[in-house]
């Protein structure tokens, strides 16, 4: 993969990657962090691939003028936790703490981040271990293992073997978002597919989801722009 710049104001920077898979020329504008990859045949000219691209420079400006901002996460900022936006703070002693409205993190400012982000994984694990262990009791059906990972394409997987995966980011979210998730992969462990016997499970463990669903899909990629220096 190499990049191209777009001369303006901000100049736009264009991955581009040839594909022997590609058929035709297919552009994409990251929601996560607004990165503009442009993907074509490997047999076409990279020329005429970038002619396709000044093409489509108003749309791209367009598209990357909606791309939410990253947020570096250090004393002073605000961060959602379990939907809730709290103040980040120095606290004392030697734990996070938490209420309404602040989250407290002892030590040195410049650990901060680090230790605020090994709280959260921790608080995550906990809340998705309980919302799964409700759900697959409900269902009848256990699972092997449940890990927290930091994924950027989906929210969570089960596998074949039982085991459930999960985004420590949905810590972030609204509680019935994060409790939608937990639901949606327990019923995998029934359904390993997305048939309409596999949604009726999923309202069957949750109730209805659709405004849970429609949450991660509109504002979901919102809680990627929050950087921990990790």
């Amino acid at each position: 993969m190499n990049q191209h710049y777009l001369p303006g104001n901000p100049p736009l920077e264009i991955n581009l990657r040839r594909s022997k898979q590609a058929k035709r020329m297919s552009l994409r504008v990251s929601r996560l962090d607004g990165r503009v990859t442009l993907t074509f045949p490997i047999g076409l000219p990279e020329s005429q691939a970038l002619e396709f691209v000044r093409e489509k420079e108003s749309w791209l400006r367009q598209q990357q003028s909606h791309h939410v901002p990253s947020v570096k996460i250090e004393i002073g900022e605000t961060l959602p936790i379990l939907g809730q936006d709290r103040l980040i703070c120095t606290g004392q002693g030697r734990r996070v703490v938490m209420d309404e409205a602040r989250i407290y993190v002892p030590g040195d400012a410049a650990t901060a981040p680090r230790r605020l982000l090994g709280h959260l994984k921790q608080i995550a694990r906990s809340e998705l271990a309980t919302a799964s262990d409700i759900y697959a009791a409900k269902l009848g059906k256990p699972y092997a293992r449940l890990s927290i990972r930091d994924t950027r394409s989906r929210w969570g997987s089960c596998s074949s073997e039982a085991g459930l995966m999960y985004s420590w980011r949905l810590i972030m979210a609204p509680p019935s978002v994060l409790n939608y998730v937990a639901a949606h992969e327990v019923a995998h462990l029934s359904e390993m597919n997305h048939s309409s016997d596999f949604w009726q499970l999923v309202q069957n463990l949750y109730g209805d989801f659709e405004d849970s669903r429609a949450w991660l899909r509109e504002s979901g990629h919102e809680l990627h722009r929050y950087q921990f220096g990790d």
